[in-house]
């Protein structure tokens, strides 16, 4: 698939006209996606907004907006106004959505052509696209394995060539993740960066939407459409919100190697390796630092995760949105479509949560782990002022086969170098790095590299010039 750069070139040239473009992408999901279930619904009045777009082209020339005729797909928990938003779930499997999340609302008007919803984890509760309603999603790269999650069906949309780039959120890895099982960089921004408003919400504090593509640059791109202060989300930043992050000729990259010690594939760690060699040979400084409260992110996640679904999946008791189920009383009515509308995972979160939120038990588990998520952010903070980006394998193992991680603890471990990432508010970029061989296949694995609180430019600066300069 060409880039975003590549095709606004081809489109502004007349070499292509949007209406092909986006018939060629139809034509394309309906052949490649029969197998890989990556979309949940497929757009075919993309037709009708690629003839405009031409419209404007022909009217306005390089001036038209930076997306004017791309094709772009969207993970099916951000609200596209007329369009059904199911989260992937049965209790909203036909709730259709009133209004555009902002970030839509920019794309839109960036003149992006939204082709289809992406199929996802229910709720984005997930590391596989295992737990859809929809049916799984397959990745395109060895369809007996999984494109990861919860943003699978976008990771698997871009990796299957169908658009130059797809929408996810990522609440404790969930672009990053997937991306490295998919061979595809993925941005999370600085927690604020992406208004939430009209995203269904998981985790508040940790919800962020970011972009899947095939470069960084086109990932820079796409975030700085969708970036900037909201009215509509009090959460999001100004651009002086934190101290200035300079980009630099030659970087400190930290390393926390005690972190990497165990749990990690022999050869996912070999390339990594390789990556730090590539970093001191383009004269950048590697250092090994400590990071030992980082290292505890993925059970203090486990319980602020939790803590926050079952708030924010309260809503849904069959009087307010989505499905509702008959019922004797009022409790039933609230029960019977809980019992009927929630997935299994998604009710094992919801119990965890209100477990830990308890009386008796909000103190001894939700308000520690959030004093762990509190020192963390020190913690990182004192390290970012000896070096200028840490780095990590993003994930511990390339893509899993599926059914692979049947316990959960196996599968909350995929997510063990994301999670804390997300509790402390800061960006991180995955980009492949290399890959590793599985039953003769051939898989990508990716490098994870992490930045202080408005380093999200850093991040696009170290990304271009250690992977698009090199691809």
């Amino acid at each position: 698939m060409l880039t975003i750069a590549e095709l606004r070139k081809k489109l502004l040239s007349g070499e292509i006209t949007a209406v092909e473009l986006v018939k060629k992408t139809l034509q394309d999901i309906r052949e490649k996606d029969e197998n890989i279930n990556a979309f949940i619904a497929v757009y075919d009045d993309a037709i009708e907004e690629a003839k405009m777009a031409d419209e404007r082209i022909a009217k306005e020339g390089d001036k038209v907006p930076p997306l004017c005729g791309i094709p772009v797909a969207i993970k099916n928990n951000i609200l596209i106004k007329g369009k059904k938003a199911t989260a992937a779930s049965k209790m909203l499997e036909n709730y259709t959505a009133t209004y555009d999340a902002t970030i839509i609302a920019k794309l839109k008007a960036a003149g992006a052509i939204l082709i289809g919803a992406t199929n996802m984890d229910e709720f984005a509760m997930g590391s596989s696209t295992e737990s859809s309603y929809f049916g799984v999603t397959k990745n395109p790269l060895d369809p007996e394995r999984v494109p990861g999650g919860s943003s699978g069906g976008s990771a698997a949309a871009v990796a299957m060539g169908v658009v130059p780039v797809a929408i996810g959120t990522d609440t404790g890895g969930s672009v990053r993740q997937p991306a490295s099982y998919c061979g595809l960089v993925a941005f999370k921004p600085t927690y604020g960066a992406v208004s939430r408003n009209g995203l269904i919400a998981m985790g508040s504090s940790l919800d962020q939407a970011g972009p899947l593509t095939n470069t960084v640059a086109d990932a820079e791109a796409v975030h700085e459409i969708m970036a900037g202060l909201d009215p509509l989300d009090m959460t999001t930043i100004a651009p002086d919100t934190y101290d200035e992050v300079v980009i630099k000729d030659s970087y400190t990259i930290g390393v926390p190697r005690h972190f990497l010690a165990d749990g990690v594939d022999k050869d996912v760690l070999e390339v990594f390796e390789e990556q730090l060699k590539t970093l001191e040979s383009e004269g950048h400084k590697v250092v090994d630092i400590e990071l030992p409260l980082f290292e505890q992110g993925l059970a203090a996640y486990y319980i602020v995760m939790p803590a926050e679904v079952s708030s924010n999946l309260a809503r849904y008791d069959g009087i307010r949105y989505g499905l509702s189920v008959d019922g004797d009383t009022l409790l039933d009515v609230y029960e019977k479509t809980r019992a009927e509308g929630f997935g299994k995972e998604v009710k094992r979160r919801i119990l965890l949560g209100t477990y830990v939120l308890s009386s008796g038990y909000y103190d001894a588990y939700y308000r520690k782990a959030e004093l762990v998520r509190s020192k963390m952010r020190r913690e990182l903070n004192d390290v970012f002022t000896s070096v200028d980006a840490i780095v990590l394998p993003t994930t511990p193992t390339p893509a899993f086969k599926f059914g692979e991680k049947s316990s959960p603890l196996a599968m909350y471990r995929e997510d063990i170098f994301t999670v804390p990432v997300n509790l402390a508010g800061v960006p991180a970029i995955s980009f492949p790095m290399g890959k590793v061989e599985r039953e003769g296949v051939s898989l990508p694995v990716g490098v994870q590299y992490i930045a202080p609180h408005g380093g999200d430019a850093r991040l696009f600066n170290i990304g271009k010039r250690l992977y698009d300069e090199r691809i």
